[in-house]
């Protein structure tokens, strides 16, 4: 398969990407989030080639996204207050909704779980493609399984030259990191998956919101990123406290490592230096195209220093975290 790199803002290439959904194959587009890579949602042998293309266990459910609510709705046995309180206030937008899984949706999407994850992306691509091909899009990031996600066009093309028909180019990303995954489903909201929808937003917004417990099995079924490996540069990466990168870094050059350190200061160092934005949400959206540069330039250890955990940061912490068990 030869794959096309097109403008996502090129009306013709939008109608050239629903015509290529509609026919079962594969596309991949931005969100607000990250890149994603699409098919029909409604179709499982679509959907079949979305798994592999990226490599991706199949008992890891997948998201779907729609052009809007009603939309949404459509895909569930129900869509209670919650539901409608957090998509008037946050959709389009960064938070995908875990709720009761309609008749439509087929297995291969929800690993067999009788739940259904969804969200509408708030990129004008992204939703110009939803209403151009009219279908459901299963999406998951737009890159092979476990590796960084992809938050430029050329992310994708790296990871999946060959595997996809088509890539619409929107430029960078707004946020960098996943979007958040609220499941509705049980006695309270439960934040499966922290993004770029922080608690304190949806605490605001909905109330009392617990924090996944990840010993809960049943729950971390539920939300993607969450089992299996993720985020993770081909370099090993070191997370350590804020401050503490100078030491790591000389443990490495000693071992003889091709060593690089990612934090927020201005420091000297040996090390090849990623210095990435004091601001978190800044911070966020550098991360994993960061990440990727690294791994081009050859680096074999990456230590990278934490960042405060509340608000954005605690979705940083948890892609840190995973890379770092990678």
């Amino acid at each position: 398969m030869i794959t096309t790199l097109l403008a996502g803002d090129d009306p013709a290439a939008i109608a050239r990407a629903a015509d290529i959904l509609r026919a079962g194959g594969l596309v991949a587009f931005p969100t607000e989030t990250v890149y994603g890579l699409g098919a029909d949602a409604l179709s499982a042998t679509a959907v079949a080639g979305i798994f592999a293309a990226k490599d991706r266990p199949a008992d890891n459910p997948l998201i779907v996204h729609v052009a809007d609510v009603a939309a949404a709705r459509r895909l569930t046995r129900s869509f209670p207050a919650l539901a409608e309180r957090a998509a008037a206030a946050m959709w389009p937008g960064p938070l995908t909704l875990v709720l009761p899984r309609g008749e439509a949706v087929p297995d291969v999407i929800t690993a067999g779980q009788d739940t259904v994850a969804l969200r509408v992306p708030a990129h004008p691509v992204a939703l110009a493609l939803l209403r151009a091909c009219g279908r459901p899009l299963a999406a998951p990031s737009a890159n092979r399984s476990g590796r960084p996600s992809p938050t430029r066009a050329e992310h994708v093309l790296a990871d999946l030259d060959g595997r996809v028909a088509l890539i619409l180019d929107g430029g960078p990303t707004l946020h960098g990191l996943e979007s958040s995954v609220l499941d509705l489903t049980g006695p309270r909201p439960l934040l499966l998956r922290r993004g770029a929808a922080t608690l304190e937003q949806l605490r605001e917004l909905l109330g009392p919101v617990d924090a996944l417990d990840e010993s809960d099995a049943a729950a971390l079924r539920r939300s993607p990123g969450l089992r299996h490996r993720h985020y993770a540069p081909r370099a090993r990466v070191l997370l350590v406290a804020e401050g503490a990168g100078e030491a790591a870094v000389e443990r490495a050059l000693a071992a003889g490592e091709r060593v690089a350190l990612v934090c927020r200061r201005e420091v000297e160092t040996q090390a090849l230096l990623l210095r990435l934005p004091g601001d978190l949400a800044a911070f966020g959206r550098e991360l994993f195209a960061g990440l990727r540069a690294l791994d081009a330039a050859g680096i074999e250890r990456i230590v990278v220093e934490a960042v405060p955990e509340q608000g954005i940061g605690a979705a940083i912490m948890d892609r840190l975290r995973r890379a770092a068990a990678g």
